[in-house]
This record gives structure tokens, sequence and C-alpha cells, in this order.
């Protein structure tokens, strides 16, 4: 059953007693504003699928205060009603076509927008459902509903509930920083401070002194105290990025602080007692850092403890919309763009890429689309995409269906035709051969039946029905 039609009419010229009159007619529930703050005031405090804009010859009020307050009700559908003459002002009809989702000239056709409300309310239920399914998919902050997403999110459920090391590895990219969040956000430490330190980001100079702090006196410029890094994480989650940057005298340093659970600042001759969880993350392999002597073995082992890997996104493409469509949603959020969403080849060439920055590039490339295009649906080209990376993966995945049925087919004529036979050869069940045959329309006549061939006498020859590949015969 569908929900009652609200209306939020913004009366900026024009009689608004009879627009009402005529809207509570068709049952509509109607509630009237006669100034920009006033709409943007009853937007925040109401719930408005559908917004209608009662214009005359001309806005009177500047088209900037009406874009901005198209954009900040994003669940608002808007319908611009205006004279024909205000049309012919460049400014309005780019308002029209960049902010509403329809509009009509008066004098004003009841029947017809009644059919248009009706149309943008459902545009808006629409859009509605999709952000609530974008926010279900973003369990631990981290967007995705794929198997491997949900693994990823089972493993860190499970080392957040100790107090052990974790070491995350994964490539330059892929959110290493988001599960050690994630991480920190689940465990007993979530009221604690989650301090970030990128190793490779601290000059080595200094690193050192930001790591442990110093004591006043300590060295020239050093006139007080100062809390390191891992003191300031005390009750709470340090995260160490690309830890297999860190210098090897540091990795000494570091090693300590895991056994006692202390530091000593420099300049100090004290011990400071600290209670801080470790997670380290690297884009290296630190096994291999270690059998090169890049990286202490010592401290590998302390903080490979408990292990995560997070998957590059090309081994996640199921994910690739749902995040882009998260993305959208927040680059929209704070950009004055007329875009609502991605275009269908969109989606494929994102579908199609192999996305060698992982979910950094991906960001990267919606925030860049919503910014520079002048269109409502984003184009492959805003994403700086081609269709022809869409191209080579639909014939890749031709490939790849037309190479099974090629193997198949060899398979049963060597055979003879005997199913049995046939699935022990290709390492597959009976009735899984069955399924392959059907879902490439290859049949024999009772294959079940036929005898084991005899090597000296030559197979019966394969009948192949028209097969629904590309290229392979007529579609059905």
């Amino acid at each position: 059953m569908m929900p009652p039609l609200e209306v939020l009419c913004l009366t900026l010229d024009g009689d608004a007693g009879a627009a009402a009159a005529q809207l509570v007619a068709h049952d509509w529930a109607v509630t009237h504003a006669h100034t920009v703050p006033a709409a943007q005031r009853m937007l925040a405090h109401g719930n408005f699928h559908v917004g209608l804009m009662i214009a005359g010859a001309t806005l009177g009020v500047p088209a900037a205060s009406v874009e901005s307050l198209v954009h900040a009700s994003d669940a608002t559908e808007w319908v611009a009603l205006c004279e024909a003459q205000a049309l012919e002002s460049p400014e309005f009809r780019d308002l029209v076509l960049d902010c509403f989702f329809d509009q009509q000239v008066l004098p004003v056709d009841w029947n017809g927008l009644a059919v248009m409300l009706a149309h943008a309310q459902q545009r808006a239920l629409l859009r509605q459902r999709r952000r609530s399914e974008t926010r279900s998919h973003d369990a631990l902050g981290m967007v995705g509903q794929g198997t491997v997403i949900a693994r990823l999110r089972a493993e860190i459920r499970k080392v957040a509930s100790t107090d052990a090391p974790v070491l995350i590895g994964g490539e330059s990219g892929s959110g290493k920083e988001l599960a050690a969040r994630a991480i920190h956000q689940c465990s007993q430490r979530a009221a604690g401070p989650f301090v970030v330190v990128n190793c490779g980001a601290i000059a080595p100079s200094l690193i050192h002194s930001e790591l442990f702090g110093h004591e006043r006196g300590a060295f020239t410029g050093a006139s007080s105290d100062r809390r390191g890094l891992i003191e300031a994480a005390n009750g709470g989650t340090l995260f160490l990025d690309e830890i297999g940057d860190l210098p090897l005298d540091l990795q000494t340093n570091l090693l300590r602080f895991l056994q006692e659970k202390t530091i000593i600042r420099v300049g100090a001759v004290r011990n400071l007692k600290v209670d801080v969880r470790v997670v380290a993350a690297s884009h290296v392999d630190l096994a291999e850092a270690v059998a090169v002597g890049r990286f202490r073995e010592d401290l590998f082992y302390r903080l490979n403890v408990l292990s995560i890997d997070v998957q590059p996104l090309r081994r996640r493409m199921e994910d690739v919309p749902v995040l882009a469509e998260h993305f959208f949603q927040r680059c929209a959020a704070t950009s004055r763009t007329r875009a609502r969403g991605f275009s269908r080849q969109s989606m494929e060439a994102m579908q199609a890429h192999s996305w060698p920055g992982n979910v950094r590039e991906l960001y990267n490339r919606v925030q860049r689309a919503v910014v520079m295009t002048d269109r409502r649906l984003i184009a492959p080209a805003d994403l700086g995409l081609s269709m022809a990376d869409n191209a080579i993966g639909v014939a890749l995945n031709t490939a790849r269906i037309t190479a099974e049925r090629d193997i198949i087919c060899l398979t049963l004529n060597r055979v003879g035709r005997n199913i049995t036979h046939a699935a022990r050869e290709l390492g597959v069940s009976r009735m899984t051969l069955y399924r392959l045959m059907d879902k490439h329309s290859i049949t024999s006549d009772e294959p079940s039946r036929q005898p084991a061939p005899s090597w000296n006498a030559a197979p019966a020859p394969l009948r192949i029905a028209p097969s629904r590949v590309a290229g392979y015969g007529p579609s059905t």
C-alpha cells in the first residue's frame, strides 16, 4: 500500500490557496512555505517525498538559494510550476534541468500534475530504499555485501575480543586502516583513543621522539615535556601503519615496549607503564622482509600473534556498485553537483576495471566525477574509464564460456559419449556434467547407456545443439 503523499508546496508567486485546494482535493497532505528559509526549516523537521515549487514569470529569488534547498533535501524530489516566460531565462532553465525531477507550465493541468507527482514520489521512495540498503551493508564502517567482506567482518569480531597484537596485511588502498578502526570499535577499548602512526611518513630523526615522547631539555628545542604517540594511546589502540618502513633501531625499542608494556621518553631515566593494544599493518610481506634482514624476526613474531588479510578490490568485485554508491552519497553531500547517480554504462565500466589502486582509487574516481560532471548520470568518461575496459571484460567472460563448452565436447567425444567416464575425466559429478551440458545446449543420444569406447574404433559423432553463447548460433 502506498504511503500518503505529503507535498511541501513552496509558493514563490501565484495563488497558494487555489493550488492547495486542488492538491487537497487529490488527497494530498499539503504543507505551505512562502519563502526558501521557511521551506528549509520544514524539510528539517518533516518527511516530504515530494516538493512543489510554484513560480511566475520570474523566479523572484536567487537561483542559488533554490539550488541549495534542493540539494539539502536529498530525500525529496522536486517539481516546478512556472509561467512559460520563465523558461526563456537561461538561469531558470539550468535550475530546472539540474535540480528538478520535472516541470509543468502554467496554467496547471491537474490530471497531468497528479501523474507527475506520483512518479516523483515513486522515485523518492526508490532513492530512500537504496540509501537504507547501502547503510545496511556498512557494518563495522566497512561497506560491502559479498562473501569476502563478510568473512573479514567475522575475523575482525574474533580478534577484537582479545588484547593480543594484530598484524594486518593487504595492498595499498585496500582498507587496512579501516579494518584496524573496526577492531578498535568492536573491542573493550572502544571508549579509549585510537592513535594512528604512519611509520613511513615521520622523519627518521624525529620518529623516536614522536613515538616515545621526550623530557624537557632532552635536545635543542625541547622546551617542555611531551607525550609520545604510544603514551597518547594509553587505554586504547595504537595503529602502526606501514610498520615495515620502521628503522631497525626503532624496531628494537618497539619490541621492548611490546614485551614489557613500558616506555622511556627521550632524555628520561625512568620507565612509564602504558596500557596499549598494538595493531600493525604493512603492504609488504614482512616474512620476506625478515628473510632479507630488513625487519627483526623477533618483532615480527611478537606482532604476528593474530593476522588478518584485507583482500584487494579486484577480488571482491561484487562490492564495487555498493562502494561506488556509498562514495557518491558522501561526495554529493558536500558538493554542488547536478549528478544523481551512475549510468548503466558506468557501472559496467567499473565492474570491468581491475582497480590497481583498490578502494582508494574508486573513491578518488567517484569524487572527481561528482565534481567535474555536467550530467545527471555519471558516465564512464567522468570516471576516467572507457567502455573498452568493459568490452575486454565481456570478451574474457565469453572466452571462458567458450573454453568450458569446447572441453566438454572434446571429452565426451573422446570417451564415446559416456557420461560416467566424461565426468570422471573432467573431475565433476554426473549431475554437474548434465547441468553443464544443459547450460551449453550439448545433447547426445542416451549417453549414459553408451558403452566405453573401443580404442581401436572411432567414437560416434557428438550432436551439438545450437549454442546460446555469443558467436555460436542464434540466441534463445
